[in-house]
């Protein structure tokens, strides 16, 4: 059966809907991928399903023995979607960004293939799902005390401050030194220390600011980087 314009209006504008709603929360965090992708992909992953359908019912009518399988469009619009969506994931240092707005443009087309296939309610669904993990999740997550990597690097004369005693002071602080990584410079008698870390999420502001004011009062200490 041939939609109606009002049922083509009806799947598309419920999916530009919850693309602008969705889109709108990853555009206020500043994300590469914001409300105008976000609705980009949604509303074309709801038309090419309306399409697919389309074409699948004009062949069936037609009285040919050749049956296209609906799903197969919408099987290859979401492995295009791998690629656009690891475009959108970043990694600087040990922190990888982008994960989330992935996980939306793949969450969004599948939300506009419900609805363009005419799953009102499995759209619905999704929809309201997508907007309580975005919206309501954070800000119990952010009440969590999960762990938290970083790295630091120190800069030291040889005859300075030692790993013992530096590792000593970070779980001073409540940091626990996961790996220790030792470099020596015999040319310019320095060696480098780098740390990798763990603690506690609700550290991340003052703790950096704490560690490098203690570290730097150690003998012999160069250069300090935290990353």
């Amino acid at each position: 059966m041939t939609l109606t314009n009002n049922e083509i209006l009806l799947r598309v504008g419920l999916t530009c809907a919850a693309s602008i709603i969705i889109g709108f929360e990853r555009e206020s965090h500043g994300r590469a991928a914001g409300l105008r992708t976000t609705v980009l992909v949604g509303v074309a992953a709801a038309i090419a399903m309306i399409l697919s359908e389309q074409l699948y019912i004009g062949v069936a009518d037609s009285g040919s023995t050749w049956r296209p399988d609906p799903a197969r469009l919408a099987a290859g619009i979401l492995a295009g979607m791998g690629f656009l969506g690891a475009g959108a994931i970043i990694r600087e240092g040990n922190t990888v960004r982008g994960v989330t707005t992935a996980a939306v443009l793949w969450v969004i087309t599948v939300i506009g293939l419900s609805f363009g296939s005419g799953q009102l309610m499995l759209g619905m669904i999704g929809w309201a799902i997508a907007f309580v993990t975005l919206f309501v999740l954070p800000k119990i997550e952010s009440r969590i005390p999960n762990d938290w990597y970083g790295t630091i690097t120190v800069r030291a004369r040889m005859d300075g401050v030692s790993c013992d005693e530096l590792r000593q002071r970070l779980e001073t602080l409540h940091i626990k030194v996961k790996k220790v990584h030792l470099d020596h410079d015999l040319e310019h008698g320095s060696r480098t220390l780098r740390f990798d870390l763990k603690f506690k999420k609700h550290d991340q502001i003052e703790l950096p600011r704490k560690v490098l004011a203690d570290l730097e009062k150690a003998p012999g200490v160069l250069e300090i980087r935290w990353e």
